[in-house]
């Protein structure tokens, strides 16, 4: 079961039956989201920074990095936090 804070909460589901006739249920690709949340505060990014604090401390949910990542259109966690001084855009989190 997937939890509904996760990433994939809302991705859709295909299946694949293989020649021997097993059925594998997969979830279909996840892209960015067409719009971009709206944001609750920028974070400039500093030396030592991680993706995860960072959304600790402005979400209290080290795992909800990817909807940074999704405020910032961004595929990789990790370029997130590659350049110093970079502004993040810290998304507001409607309904949970």
């Amino acid at each position: 079961m997937i939890s509904p804070t996760s990433r994939y909460a809302h991705t859709e589901t295909a299946q694949l039956t293989t020649a021997s006739g097993r059925q594998i249920v997969y979830l279909r690709r996840r892209f960015l989201p067409q719009t971009v949340p709206p944001t609750q505060a920028e974070h400039r990014v500093v030396e030592g920074d991680r993706l995860d604090n960072i959304t600790a401390q402005y979400l209290g949910d080290p795992e909800q990095f990817w909807r940074v990542c999704d405020a910032n259109r961004a595929m990789h966690p990790a370029e997130l936090t590659a350049a110093i001084g970079r502004v993040l855009e810290i998304p507001l989190i409607l309904g949970g």
